[in-house]
């Protein structure tokens, strides 16, 4: 693994799961969150009249264009059996079912038009790990879904993001709050302000040069 290898020569590494949780040792590693910045995550969903109820993307690849043609993500395969579990429900996808994935200004556009969002990741959840998607969709003020043994439940409430044991509760809870406006709305609202209070760049930032340099801060997520 690169990242080991960099460890050897770096003082400090962060990384976005808890270290302990992973399958290999990192010397002197941390956790970090995904930070928002409210420069660029501005958008405040619980107060628009979104015309979807889900928002979901992903790419093949990192940072990746187009679609590759042949290949598909396991996470399609959920999004698909989710869809059919919710019929009523309007999904609004990308990277997926032959719809290009959306970067830059027009996914912050396409992020907009929805009420919620589902923060799911690649293989089995990791404690604490998510990809830059959760600060983009907590930043933004959608109602975030995650899977309960990310272990975020050690920073948020069933009133600021809610938590689903597998596709059956989250298919549920998908439904519950797509017909329940004011809770929906409530809960994004509080899961946003959170979010950009304890997990925005400037406490992270100043995280990674107090650990990094030996000083004894106390932030949120420690």
């Amino acid at each position: 693994f690169r990242v080991i290898e960099k460890s050897k020569i770096c003082d400090t590494s962060f990384v976005t799961s808890d270290p302990n949780s992973l399958d290999f040792k990192i010397n002197n590693s941390f956790f970090m969150p995904n930070p928002c910045d409210n420069s660029l995550d501005y958008l405040k969903n619980y107060e628009m009249r979104p015309e979807y109820d889900i928002f979901y993307a992903i790419s093949h690849g990192v940072h990746r264009g187009i679609l590759r043609p042949g290949k598909t993500d396991e996470r399609e395969i959920f999004i698909k059996k989710l869809k059919s579990k919710c019929k009523e429900i309007s999904f609004d996808t990308y990277g997926m079912f032959g719809i290009q994935p959306v970067w830059g200004d027009e996914f912050l556009t396409k992020l907009s038009n929805s009420k919620m969002a589902l923060n799911l990741s690649r293989g089995k959840p990791v404690k604490y790990y998510s990809s830059d998607r959760l600060a983009q969709l907590m930043g933004n003020g959608l109602l975030t879904f995650i899977n309960k043994d990310t272990q975020y439940g050690d920073f948020f409430n069933n009133k600021e993001m809610i938590f689903y044991s597998n596709i059956d509760d989250l298919s549920e809870k998908i439904k519950r709050y797509s017909k329940n406006d004011r809770d929906w709305r409530k809960i994004a609202k509080n899961g946003h302000r959170k979010y950009q209070k304890h997990f925005n760049s400037t406490n992270v930032s100043n995280y990674i040069i107090d650990k990094t340099f030996g000083i004894k801060s106390k932030y949120y997520w420690e």
